[in-house]
């Protein structure tokens, strides 16, 4: 939770310094931020396929293959980096006008997508480890990884974007290059934690040769995960492209709303992740009675977090939003669009919950299916039509509506799920 929180509080930063540099720059940074996306669904995906079987073996008792695993993100990680770095050298403005880019903000974008293409080896390293050091009980070790890649993406990026001292002022590339660093900074520390002689893991170069079962095995799992999040990418670009109708300020808005609604979202992510491999070692174990207390305990504390949270979010929406800007037509925008969107936190809080828990149980395709339905059967349509019918209003509205219609069909799969293990009780 404490790393999920700093990574959505460097996000919150990041949002807040080019803001402070220009609407433009906001736009821009709303613009890469799916193709970002992209970055993550490839490092989480493959992380969270990797930690799920290696905490499935640790359960079972199979050392030997969870150790494969953890050698295999080395190789992945290098070569997911390069292709993502060649392609977008190569395709940098196909992909920013496929994203949403209008010539307005295109060389932001551009300065920013080429920088921060370099961060993606160290950024899909450190998300794999994260998850492999939480799959052997080492869920500090992955809260620090992260807390030092948003420290130090917080200190450098007032410093490189306006050049404070004696840094040159970047703009929107120092903010690209603060990631960069941070990324390169936060991969050296997985490296040592990894290689560490507490680690169960113990870390052979025999590990990281390609073994094709094992790859098999991690993305059963694993790219259910990199759909979800790409399905997510994909959402952020339709709105991309539905908001450019109402100008930038919308984009702009857009950028605010994802970011103040991480702080919270983040939070659940964490209460998932750590319920991820407690979830699969119990069944690798055969300890269900432990398996479902354990998902009981993380719905309790993620559905208080998000009651606690929607209310003060509701209350002071309009304070928040102005802390990123002093505009009044930006306020006024990103107000109601965050009022909207906390609204359903109550709802998203569980859903997050039992997508982690299908994870955890090898479950991927089913968590894939349910959020395929929730984001493009429902809240795409939902999207287009009522963006048509009643305007930007309706833009923001979609996301609330289907998350409320899609929570209910997971609730259903959810406890279908749960029914299974009462017959081994």
């Amino acid at each position: 939770m404490i790393a999920m929180v700093a990574m959505s509080l460097y996000n919150f930063i990041d949002t807040f310094w080019l803001a402070r540099l220009s609407s433009h720059a906001l736009a821009a940074l709303t613009i890469c931020f799916p193709i970002q996306m992209i970055f993550a669904a490839i490092g989480i995906g493959t992380g969270v396929g990797a930690g799920s079987f290696s905490a499935r073996m640790f359960g079972a008792g199979n050392l030997f293959r969870a150790k494969q695993a953890a050698g295999h993100i080395f190789t992945l990680s290098l070569f997911f980096g390069l292709v993502m770095i060649m392609v977008i050298l190569i395709f940098h403005d196909y992909i920013l006008r496929f994203f949403g880019a209008s010539a307005e903000i295109m060389p932001l974008c551009r300065d920013y997508l080429i920088i921060v293409a370099f961060s993606s080896p160290f950024l899909f390293f450190s998300m794999m480890s994260n998850n492999l050091l939480r799959a052997e009980g080492r869920p500090l070790l992955s809260m620090w990884v992260v807390l030092i890649s948003s420290i130090i993406s917080a200190i450098l990026d007032p410093l490189l974007i306006f050049g404070i001292g004696p840094f040159p002022a970047m703009g929107i590339k120092g903010a690209a290059l603060a990631s960069v660093i941070a990324q390169f900074v936060a991969s050296i520390f997985s490296v040592y934690f990894m290689l560490l002689k507490t680690s169960i893991y113990d870390l052979k170069w025999q590990y990281l040769i390609p073994n094709i079962n094992i790859i098999k095995s991690i993305y059963s799992t694993g790219f259910p995960s990199i759909v979800i999040n790409m399905i997510v990418s994909l959402v952020l670009v339709i709105y991309n492209h539905t908001l450019s109708q109402f100008g930038s300020l919308a984009i702009a808005s857009l950028g605010i709303c994802f970011r103040v609604n991480g702080l919270v979202t983040m939070i659940l992510f964490g209460i998932g992740f750590g319920l991820m491999p407690i979830v699969g070692y119990s069944e690798g174990a055969r300890l269900y009675g432990r398996l479902k207390e354990s998902v009981v305990v993380a719905l309790k504390l993620a559905i208080a977090i998000a009651v606690v949270s929607s209310v003060i979010l509701e209350i002071y929406a309009e304070s928040i939003v102005g802390i990123f800007s002093n505009d009044p037509a930006l306020t006024a925008i990103a107000t109601t669009a965050l009022r909207l969107y906390v609204s359903v936190l109550i709802f998203m809080a569980p859903t997050l919950i039992f997508i982690n828990m299908f994870m955890g149980l090898g479950k991927g395709n089913l968590a894939m299916v349910l959020l395929f339905f929730r984001d493009v059967l429902l809240l795409i349509p939902l999207l287009i039509v009522f963006s048509s019918r009643f305007g930007l209003f309706g833009a923001w509205l979609a996301l609330p509506l289907a998350n409320i219609i899609a929570f209910f069909a997971i609730l259903y799969w959810a406890k279908k799920e749960l029914r299974r293990f009462d017959t081994y009780s």
